[in-house]
């Protein structure tokens, strides 16, 4: 017997808490900073490692792979990419 869905979707319970934007924002922000932190461990680089090839601080790396920290520019996500031999890919949907 198929279960019928009760409700709305959490997207959109999301919308309607007024938080769908703040939430999605810290999402990306987590995801970006995994993903940062698994190449850098693929090239085996340490914390200070990572901080010297970028030519930045060890602190601002470390802002980088805070997921808590929303003031990340691109510009050191495009550092940080180039780095660890990726690139960087912003999408509009």
């Amino acid at each position: 017997m198929k279960k019928k869905n009760i409700g709305s979707s959490f997207d959109s319970w999301l919308q309607e808490e007024g938080i769908r934007e703040e939430v999605t924002e810290t999402a990306i922000r987590r995801v970006l900073a995994r993903q940062v932190e698994a190449a850098m461990k693929e090239k085996s680089f340490s914390r200070s490692e990572m901080a010297r090839r970028m030519h930045t601080s060890r602190a601002a790396l470390d802002r980088l792979l805070d997921p808590d920290y929303d003031a990340v520019t691109l510009s050191t996500l495009r550092k940080a990419a180039t780095v660890l031999g990726r690139e960087l890919v912003v999408e509009l949907r």
